[in-house]
């Protein structure tokens, strides 16, 4: 009884099924043994110039940090002394151990090989992550939003510090100045704090740090004089810990404004260009990324007439191990074109005559180059760990730039020539819709980065509000 079932399935094999399909059962084992020796054949292959990188970058690893001792003979440059705030586990000098991460190089290879990925992922084609909806709330953020502004006057010992800049805002760290100046002549300010979905301290971090009266060490004492008086004055911080309250800092030592304000620090919402996931001082789903960007007057250049015949451009200071591994791998390169320090022909002259333009980590994850790579169309790469890009939760950036890790240095130029003339095509034309957001104007216009940091703060405003009683209000 217990050979019936495998009888009647013999029975059944031999009856009701042709010879030719009895024959594919038969070869299909083995199709299937060659099909994977073949891939496995294709995968050596194909990862042998990979391990062969692999091997040269381990000893340029290892060898990295005697260099840097005598990068100033070998290159006639001095390098800024810097120091790097990264965990050792993203550190560039790593052990031997830590270079499993480079298999990210096989990765962009293979995937090009196999169609899984194409170089930056540019199967990710659209500029916004939901365009549609981003437009809906941009119309209801741009009609409903209101801000009150902590009021000071113009007698004020230290009105340099907190009230708008009369002059024209120039310089590296302008967006802090050119956010408080829009921000104060724009219909968002409301003198009714019942209407208020958001409470601005306006004191200014460049201004404090270049006034001798407070200088860099004085700043936690200022912003904590600054919380004490307001929390005595008004009842606005104290219905929320100050949840609802915000501040705006360019320049990277405003980190450390919050120091002896450490409650403070937990809930107030930060809008900051130096925004990276590494310090717990800095929380994405609270705080926002502010676009560092150097002003421009005029429109953006024709771009029909540009011939971008270099592949990659950077220019800047020696002052972060990410920058000097950038400059022992790549300063004789012919295509990659790295100098470090001031160029001696016009920077625009690189923007406009290279495909992509190289943003590097320096003393800290922002600098103006994304928004300078931008204004000239050059598709921007990201070499900065952990930098929370801005308005990242509104933008697709692989879809106009190339976010590249600090250890995939050695094999960059791999990376970008494995990105086809149609995916550049694509990289750029997103670029050029995107750079309308990096861009501050005078009088602001819709979309710019003024009213694209407005949108970040209303995503972090309240939902609950309490009604200030004319009592509540001179408490």
């Amino acid at each position: 009884m217990g050979k019936q079932p495998s009888s009647l399935v013999y029975q059944i094999f031999q009856h009701r099924f042709p010879a030719t399909f009895k024959g594919f059962f038969y070869f299909l084992p083995i199709s299937l043994a060659l099909t994977t020796l073949l891939l496995i054949f294709i995968y050596i292959s194909t990862t042998a110039n990979v391990t062969k990188t692999h091997s040269q970058t381990t000893l340029y690893l290892q060898t990295l940090p005697s260099l840097i001792n005598n990068i100033d003979q070998t290159s006639n440059l001095s390098i800024v002394p810097f120091e790097d705030n990264e965990d050792d586990n993203d550190n560039l000098f790593a052990d031997p151990s830590r270079t499993a991460r480079l298999s990210r190089a096989s990765q962009w290879l293979l995937g090009n090989i196999f169609g899984l990925i194409d170089g930056n992922d540019t199967n990710n084609k659209e500029a916004y992550h939901d365009g549609d909806i981003f437009l809906q709330d941009y119309k209801q953020m741009n009609k409903s939003l209101k801000i009150y502004v902590y009021p000071h006057s113009k007698d004020d010992p230290f009105a340099n510090v907190l009230l708008p800049p009369d002059t024209d805002c120039k310089g590296n760290y302008a967006s802090e100045l050119m956010f408080k100046k829009a921000l104060m002549e724009s219909h968002f300010v409301t003198k009714d704090p019942n209407e208020a979905h958001l409470f601005y301290m306006p004191f200014s971090i460049s201004s404090m740090r270049s006034d001798p009266r407070i200088d860099v060490h004085g700043i936690p004492d200022f912003v904590q004089n600054y919380m004490s008086n307001i929390t005595l004055k008004y009842p606005y911080w104290n219905r929320t810990g100050g949840a609802d309250h915000f501040y705006v800092a360019c320049h990277s030592i405003g980190k450390i404004a919050f120091e002896k304000a450490f409650v403070a620090r937990l809930n107030v919402i930060q809008l900051v260009c130096s925004s990276t996931y590494f310090p717990s001082s800095y929380l994405p789903h609270k705080d926002a990324s502010l676009p560092q960007v150097w002003p421009r007057g005029g429109d953006p250049p024709n771009l029909l007439t540009s011939q971008r015949k270099r592949l990659a451009f950077f220019a800047g200071a020696v002052n972060s191990p990410v920058r000097i591994a950038l400059l022992k791998v790549w300063e004789n390169d012919t295509e990659i074109f790295a100098h470090f320090g001031r160029l001696n022909t016009p920077y625009s002259e690189q923007f406009l005559g290279s495909k992509f333009c190289i943003h590097v980590k320096g003393f800290e994850v922002n600098t103006a180059r994304v928004a300078d790579a931008l204004f000239y169309g050059c598709v921007p790469i990201i070499l900065a760990n952990h930098y929370d890009l801005p308005f990242s939760d509104i933008l697709n950036w692989k879809s106009f730039s190339v976010v590249v890790h600090h250890i995939d240095i050695p094999v960059l130029k791999k990376i970008l020539q494995g990105i086809s003339n149609e995916e550049f095509a694509m990289l750029q034309s997103n670029a050029l819709r995107v750079r309308k957001h990096f861009q501050w104007h005078t009088p602001p216009i819709d979309f710019d980065a003024f009213h694209m940091s407005m949108y970040e703060l209303w995503k972090r405003r309240s939902v609950v509000r309490v009604r200030f009683t004319p009592s509540m209000e001179f408490m």
